[in-house]
C-alpha cells in the first residue's frame, strides 16, 4: 500500500471513530422512547451536515489539507451522520402506526439538513 493512501485510511478511521462515538454519546444523552422522535438522530444529521458545510467551504480555502480534509469530512461527518439509521427509524414509526409522523421526521431531517449544509457553506466561507 502507498504510504499516502496508509495516512489517507488512517485519517478517515480515526475521523470515524470520533464521530461515531459522538453520535453515540448523542444518543446515550437524548434517548427517544417509543413512538417518539429520535431526536439524536434528527441532531446529529442536521448537525454534521452544517458541519459538513462549514468544513468543505473552510477547506476551498486553505489548499494542502487532503488529510484534514479526509478527517473532517469522510471521517468525522460520515461517522457522525447516518442515513441507514434515519430510515430505520422512520420505517420503526411507520411500523406502529405512526405514519405520519415517520413521514414528517424523514422530510424535517431532509428539508433541515439540506438548509444546514447551505448554512454551513456559508459560515465555512466567511473565514
Amino acid at each position: 500500500m502507498h504510504p499516502t493512501s496508509l495516512y489517507s485510511l488512517l485519517a478517515v478511521g480515526c475521523g470515524s471513530f470520533v464521530g461515531g462515538c459522538l453520535r453515540y454519546g448523542l444518543t446515550l444523552l437524548l434517548p427517544a422512547p417509543r413512538g417518539a422522535w429520535p431526536v439524536a438522530t434528527l441532531m446529529a444529521n442536521v448537525l454534521g451536515c452544517l458541519l459538513l458545510g462549514g468544513f468543505t467551504a473552510w477547506l476551498a480555502h486553505h489548499t494542502g489539507r487532503e488529510l484534514l480534509r479526509l478527517f473532517l469530512t469522510v471521517g468525522l461527518c460520515g461517522g457522525f451522520t447516518t442515513f441507514s439509521t434515519l430510515t430505520r427509524e422512520g420505517v420503526a414509526l411507520w411500523q406502529e402506526g405512526l405514519s405520519l409522523s415517520a413521514i414528517i421526521y424523514v422530510g424535517a431531517t431532509l428539508v433541515l439538513g439540506f438548509a444546514a449544509l447551505f448554512l454551513g457553506f456559508w459560515w465555512g466561507g466567511k473565514g
